[in-house]
């Protein structure tokens, strides 16, 4: 899968969850695992992040918004429930992101949605476990982005393979073509 991606919180009532959340995103491959204007003892959220993340993966803390930095291209993907967010199934996700998830008492703050590229919730009938939630979204990032056989048309395991990566001419070749099309023009 190409691109890159990170998950974090903004503010944060139980460090198990913010652990568990942190586990997950280790266990898809994120790059980087982040706060915002959240207190995580990792000591307390390692009781479910028994992979210690913060160990293997890049982990900021960010004291407020203000100081919240992502890398340049980086879109910032908000997790949260709202009339106007779009639904999970339906997204598009970026190759280069970032997604935030709100706390689990008071959701993602009216301000941190403002600086979101994306809004996106996932369709339930109310809000669910944060570490539950951010899995959601990781796997449906990777369904959609990775490279894995078709789903079977049947109940069952596909009965295609999965398709070879296809690659563009190599650059020495594009420069010559470039070139001999310039040439035929003038």
């Amino acid at each position: 899968m190409k691109g890159y991606f990170g998950i974090g919180i903004e503010g944060a009532s139980k460090a198990v969850n913010v652990g568990s959340l942190f586990r997950t995103a280790h266990a898809f491959g994120a790059s980087f695992v982040f706060t915002v204007r959240a207190q995580y003892n990792r000591r307390d959220g390692g009781a479910s992040d028994t992979s210690d993340t913060p160990r293997s993966v890049p982990t900021y803390h960010f004291a407020d918004l203000q100081a919240f930095r992502l890398p340049l291209g980086c879109r910032l993907v908000g997790v949260e429930i709202t009339d106007d967010a779009i639904e999970l199934p339906s997204f598009r996700h970026p190759r280069q992101a970032a997604y935030i998830l709100g706390s689990e008492r008071e959701g993602l703050s009216a301000e941190m949605q403002s600086h979101c590229d994306y809004v996106v919730k996932i369709p339930t009938r109310f809000s669910i476990n944060l570490g539950v939630a951010g899995a959601l979204i990781l796997y449906d990032r990777l369904i959609s982005l990775g490279r894995h056989a078709p789903r079977a048309v049947g109940e069952g395991a596909p009965t295609e393979a999965a398709p070879l990566p296809v690659f563009g001419d190599p650059i020495y070749r594009r420069k010559r073509l470039r070139r001999q099309k310039s040439v035929e023009k003038q």
